[in-house]
């Protein structure tokens, strides 16, 4: 587990959202680095069957259930939503349960959103060369880019990056209706619709073998274009 920063306070304004399925095997130290640099973090079970919500809760986490599995799109509604139902909510950040995004990533995006007064920070893992997704996953990603720029009229660098920081202002008018992989468009094009500044951040994401295990295939990056065209 990482060590708190000498002197650093949990910060007690912004609220971790994170969809939670069938990850119990890694959940428990997500939720423990998180926690000596965030307050609330809370855990949208969506439907999980091997314990994964007794170890968020056990690992000291907010959980909320989906008593059957709806996809990340609606477990990432209900966490937004849980969240801005609690006066001290100023910021949401979204944050993967599989341990590919790093703490101190999310602290740097949200020191970027106060200081630059912007309303929503995007992870990017092509702002800078940490990051190594493999080629094929590479030209994956950058094909959904470019659909996802032309559909929302955006100019991301990393449109499918689960780490964004949005401030309530902005949350409050997410309203997402692509419950499964889809979603990650789709909240980009709602984000863009406030009107409200953003900005990107780069950031490194960690592929372990279990990571790689869990993420999109390219059925999966197939799928959510015709989530998009079909819908």
């Amino acid at each position: 587990m990482r060590e708190t920063p000498s002197g650093s306070v949990p910060d007690s304004t912004s609220w971790i959202v994170i969809p939670l399925y069938n990850e119990a095997s890694v959940i428990g130290d997500v939720i423990m680095n998180l926690r000596p640099r965030f307050t609330h973090i809370v855990c949208v079970d969506d439907g999980s069957t091997d314990g994964s919500p007794e170890e968020a809760a056990r690992a000291g986490a907010h959980v909320v259930h989906h008593p059957v599995n709806l996809g990340q799109g609606a477990a990432l509604q209900t966490g937004i939503e849980y969240a801005l139902t609690h006066d001290s909510c100023e910021y949401i950040v979204t944050f993967d349960a599989d341990g590919q995004h790093r703490v101190e990533d999310a602290v740097e995006m949200l020191e970027t959103a106060r200081s630059e007064g912007a309303a929503i920070i995007f992870g990017s893992r092509f702002l800078d060369d940490r990051t190594n997704p493999g080629w094929l996953k590479k030209v994956v990603l950058k094909t959904a880019i470019r659909v996802t720029n032309l559909t929302t009229g955006m100019k991301l660098t990393d449109a499918h990056n689960g780490l964004r920081v949005i401030r309530r202002d902005a949350a409050d008018q997410i309203d997402l209706k692509q419950d499964r992989m889809a979603h990650a468009t789709e909240i980009v094009l709602e984000l863009g619709r406030t009107g409200l500044p953003w900005r990107e951040h780069p950031v490194e994401l960690l592929y372990t073998d279990y990571s790689k295990g869990k993420g999109q295939s390219v059925l999966n990056s197939i799928n959510i274009l015709v989530d998009l065209v079909v819908r």
